[in-house]
Formats: C-alpha cells, sequence, structure tokens
C-alpha cells in the first residue's frame, strides 16, 4: 500500500469521524428532530454533504466543527432559529416601552434600544434643543429613564442589547434598574452593542465621547468588570456595520472588524486577562447588503478565519472562544429615498443573506429608515419579513444550504484572501489602534466610497428608481413618521429638571469625584465607579462630562 492510498483511507477515516461526531453532537442538542418535508413530500435532512453526492469527504468540516466555515453550532437554524432583535429607539422612555411592547407581542424575541443623538453625544436632555430630541431613538439620561424604558421587561430572561458607546451608561441604568428589582446581575444577559470605539472613531464621529487612550482603557475595564459581576453580558460588540456603511467593501469591512478584535484581545490579555475567559463574550455586529452571495461569502470567511486567529495569535484553547458569533442589521445604506416601498425587496434579500450567512441575531430595517424615525407600519412590515423568511419561506429547514455551491465555496475562498490582504496592510501598520490613529483606515475607507459612488454615477452600479427605472413621484407623499409630541417631550424636560433639583447633591458630587478618582488612578476600574455614579443619581450627561474633563474629549481627533 502506497503513501497515497494511505493518506486517502486516513482522510476517509477522519472524515467518517467527524461526521459521526456531528450527529451526536446534532442529536444532543436537538432531541425531538420531527420530519421536515417540503411542498412536494420530499424529505429534507438537515444538513447535505458531499456524501449525498457520492463524494468521499468532506473538506468543508461541518456545523460545529473548526473551521467553522458552515456555522459555529452544530444544528445552527434548524434547532435554534436567529434571535429577532429589533432595533427601536423613539422619543421618551414611555413612548419606547410602548412601541416595544407591541415588538415583542409581534414576535421580537429581544431588545436593542437605541438612544437619542443627543445621548450618543454624551449630553443630557437639558443641553440639547427640543427639536432634535427623540427624533432618532430614545431619550434616556437617568436610572429612572431605563426603568420605565423596561417596564414590564423581565431582566432576568430577556436579552437586551443597548447601543451603549464608552462609557457605557445605558448598562450601568440596566444594572441599577435590575438592583431595584431584585434581579441577580449574575442573571443579566445582553450585548454592548455599540462598545467598540475604534469604529466609532473612524465612521461615527458622533458617538465618539472620549479621546483615544482614555476609551480604550474604559473598554478593557468594562470587558473586566463585566466578566466578573455580569458573566452572561457580552461586553465585546466589534462592529463592522460602521465602516461599510461609511464606504468600505464587504471585504474590507471584515478586515477592520477582525483586526479590531485582535487589538481589543490583545489588549485584555496585556491587562493580564485569560483570553479563554474573555473571548467567549465577544460578539461582532455587521452590515448586510444586498449584495447576497458576497455577504454569505464574507460572512463564512469570516468564521473560518477568526477560528484560525484565536488559536494561532491569541492562544485559545477553548472551542467556545473560537466561535465567530455575530449580529447582522439590513444595510440602510441600500435603502432610497426614490420608490421607498421597493425597500421592501431590498431588506428581503439582506435578511435572506445574512440568514443563510449563519447570522445568530438579526435586525430587518423598514422600508422607511431613507426617510425618518421607523413608523409603527414599517417596523410591523419588518419584524414580519423575518417571520415569513423563517415560518414561510421554511429558511431554517438546512444548515448552511448553500454550502458545497461552486460559486459560493469559490467565492469564500477569494473572499478570505481578500480579507488576509488588507488585515495585513492594517497589522504592518502597528495594528488598528495605530492604524485608526494615523488615519490609515479612514483614507482606505473613503477611497472605497468614492470609488462605489463614481461606479452609481456611470450607471455601472444600478439603483432602482435612482439612476435606473426612474418614476415621477411626488416627494411629498412619501411616507412620514411624525416627529415626537413637543408637549411630550416638554414634560420629559421639565421632569428631569425638577428630579436633578430634589436628588442629594452630595452624594452626586461624591459619585463624580470618586469617578475622577478612579480614571487619574492606575489599576482602578472607572466601569465599575460608572455604575456607581449611576446609582448614586447622576446622570448620563455628568458621568461624561467628568469623564471627558479627566480623560479627553475626543470630537476634535476624530476628524482626523
Amino acid at each position: 500500500m502506497n503513501d497515497t492510498t494511505d493518506a486517502t483511507i486516513a482522510q476517509r477515516l477522519a472524515a467518517a469521524e467527524a461526521h459521526a461526531a456531528w450527529q451526536r453532537e446534532y442529536a444532543q442538542t436537538i432531541g425531538e428532530d420531527p420530519a421536515v418535508h417540503n411542498r412536494s413530500g420530499i424529505e429534507i435532512r438537515p444538513l447535505y454533504t458531499a456524501l449525498d453526492r457520492g463524494g468521499d469527504d468532506e473538506p468543508l468540516g461541518l456545523p460545529g466543527q473548526p473551521p467553522y466555515t458552515r456555522g459555529i453550532y452544530a444544528t445552527m437554524h434548524r434547532g435554534r432559529t436567529w434571535t429577532q432583535r429589533q432595533l427601536v429607539g423613539l422619543g421618551t422612555p414611555e413612548e419606547y416601552n410602548e412601541r416595544l411592547q407591541l415588538i415583542l407581542a409581534q414576535g421580537a424575541g429581544a431588545i436593542s434600544l437605541l438612544p437619542c443623538n443627543s445621548v450618543f453625544r454624551g449630553y443630557d436632555m437639558d443641553e440639547s434643543h427640543i427639536e432634535l430630541l427623540g427624533t432618532c431613538g430614545t431619550v434616556v439620561n437617568t436610572v429612572e429613564h431605563m426603568d420605565a424604558a423596561l417596564r414590564g421587561v423581565d431582566l432576568a430572561r430577556i436579552s437586551c442589547a443597548m447601543n451603549d458607546p464608552t462609557p457605557f451608561t445605558l448598562l450601568a441604568f440596566t444594572l441599577a434598574t435590575a438592583h431595584r428589582r431584585g434581579v441577580d446581575w449574575r442573571a443579566v444577559s445582553g450585548t454592548s452593542n455599540q462598545s467598540d470605539y475604534l469604529s466609532h472613531y473612524v465612521a461615527n464621529h458622533m458617538f465618539y465621547r472620549l479621546a483615544l487612550p482614555g476609551a480604550r482603557r474604559l473598554l478593557v475595564d468594562h470587558i473586566e468588570f463585566c466578566g466578573r459581576h455580569v458573566p452572561r453580558w457580552n461586553p465585546m460588540s466589534v462592529v463592522g456595520q460602521h465602516t461599510q456603511q461609511a464606504g468600505a467593501t464587504p471585504a474590507e469591512a471584515v478586515a477592520f472588524t477582525l483586526c479590531t478584535a485582535l487589538q481589543n484581545a490583545r489588549d485584555c490579555i496585556a491587562r493580564g486577562l485569560d483570553p479563554d475567559a474573555f473571548l467567549p463574550r465577544f460578539t461582532f455586529f455587521f452590515d448586510v447588503s444586498i449584495s447576497l452571495f458576497e455577504e454569505v461569502a464574507k460572512f463564512r470567511a469570516a468564521r473560518r478565519l477568526w477560528a484560525r486567529l484565536t488559536r494561532e495569535q491569541l492562544g485559545a484553547k477553548d472551542p467556545r472562544s473560537w466561535r465567530f458569533k455575530f449580529h447582522a442589521q439590513t444595510s440602510g445604506v441600500d435603502l432610497t429615498r426614490q420608490q421607498p416601498l421597493n425597500n421592501i425587496a431590498r431588506v428581503t434579500v439582506q435578511a435572506i443573506a445574512g440568514i443563510l450567512g449563519g447570522l445568530q441575531s438579526l435586525h430587518t430595517d423598514a422600508y422607511d429608515e431613507a426617510l425618518s424615525c421607523p413608523s409603527e407600519f414599517g417596523a410591523r412590515i419588518a419584524v414580519a419579513t423575518q417571520n415569513i423568511l423563517r415560518e414561510e419561506a421554511r429558511l431554517t429547514d438546512v444548515i448552511d444550504p448553500l454550502g458545497g455551491s461552486y460559486y459560493v465555496e469559490t467565492l469564500t475562498d477569494q473572499m478570505e484572501a481578500e480579507i488576509e490582504r488588507v488585515m495585513a496592510i492594517v497589522e504592518d501598520a502597528g495594528g488598528m489602534y495605530a492604524a485608526v490613529n494615523a488615519g490609515l483606515v479612514q483614507r482606505m475607507i473613503g477611497e472605497s466610497a468614492l470609488q462605489t459612488q463614481a461606479r452609481i454615477d456611470r450607471g455601472v452600479q444600478t439603483v432602482v428608481g435612482v439612476n435606473a427605472y426612474q418614476v415621477d413621484e411626488d416627494a411629498s407623499a412619501r411616507p412620514t413618521n411624525p416627529r415626537p409630541d413637543r408637549a411630550s417631550m416638554q414634560a420629559h424636560i421639565d421632569g428631569f429638571v425638577a428630579w436633578k433639583a430634589a436628588r442629594s447633591q452630595e452624594a452626586v458630587g461624591r459619585a463624580l469625584d470618586e469617578l475622577a478618582r478612579a480614571a487619574n488612578t492606575a489599576g482602578e476600574n472607572v466601569f465599575a465607579r460608572v455604575v456607581e455614579a449611576a446609582e448614586a443619581g447622576c446622570t448620563h450627561g455628568e458621568i461624561c462630562h467628568r469623564l471627558r474633563r479627566e480623560m479627553g474629549f475626543g470630537a476634535v481627533q476624530a476628524f482626523i
């Protein structure tokens, strides 16, 4: 028997063992697995491999096994579908809660709170113009506001994503709310969904509250605190959405995101944290464009790369650390103000791409988001889109249904190579922190954005209703969402001002002084003091202002 034959036999035995291991894990995880049939009566298996076409090996690997090309769990959506995590934010906390209850009743299984842009910028409502408040998100400045926004929500059962840049006051308010309700912090689950300060610095300047060194320290403090006190919380959401929406190509967005994840992981390791203690709580957040197959390949390649990087560069040994868990949001950049009902079709295609790409949670944009904050009508369609794709289109029947496609597998390999090429540029510049500080990443994104716009302007890249298939339409007839009620918002401001005057000024002063002391003391966990400040009655703006004073303000630097 020659060496070639021996190698072939060994490969077949390894493939058979891997397949048997997958079958055991699938059976243990899914429990009862009733037969699934399509409309023609054909039974649909949970997974298809080369064996189903007469092949004798499985070069792609299997779901739940490295290199995770086909998914990070053995059952994927066949066993547990993605979480419907609709982004909601408008008006006052009470108005948010009313919309939230409707969304939950329509099938959403988790919460994503979007705060007002005044909150993103780090200011309280009484520092902002009333005309701007609540138009793009909910005005949440205190623990009382968070308690009202989450009224009726079981914090021990429902996962909450907080779109919450440094210094993570929304999580602090959530933890204070849980404390008031007698909910153990160890039961609280969710994600700090905007914890990626580097993507904010690059692409979302109004989210950027602190100078880079301060934001860097606070993130590691946040990760360390959550690991100790809120173990079911994901403190690190590495964001590819911002860079892709700013103009990065899908491959560039993944490359920048993986470089950011490596940077943050290395910073945690430098702090002395065990990679297998924090990496299982790293999550990712991506944009899903309408380029369906490109997006599917993007996610499959990203899973493979992260599995390799965590082992080879970060030294992770726990398989949970290798899993590339990601949330996806359909891309608002692809939506148009012209012929806005066409956006329903766009969002559907984007959602299909994300689902077939193996996401863990999904937000579908409303068709009217190119015009205003989503209307209740638009939000209902967005939720129903996911329900239709899951229940009617049956996209959950088969794990990685595109796996084995000549096109998809070739494109996955090509995307992986392009992602690695871009990552090498960033790593050669000293890593993501250094590359962002030098403006390299911003320039790369800007160049890609210009190239995309040039293709649209020349008609090479079609956008229906914009550069092709235009129709005469009355722009005034386009749907709009009413602005927040001025009287309601004024009452919200008045109540806030009165509340601030009535609280213990001494307690607030002590908490802010302690926050400042921690910011200037090596070895102190600043986020722990943020939580204490929230519980003492400090407002979002007060916490941000004090930390800006002590750690530097990033607004000017953000425009390198």
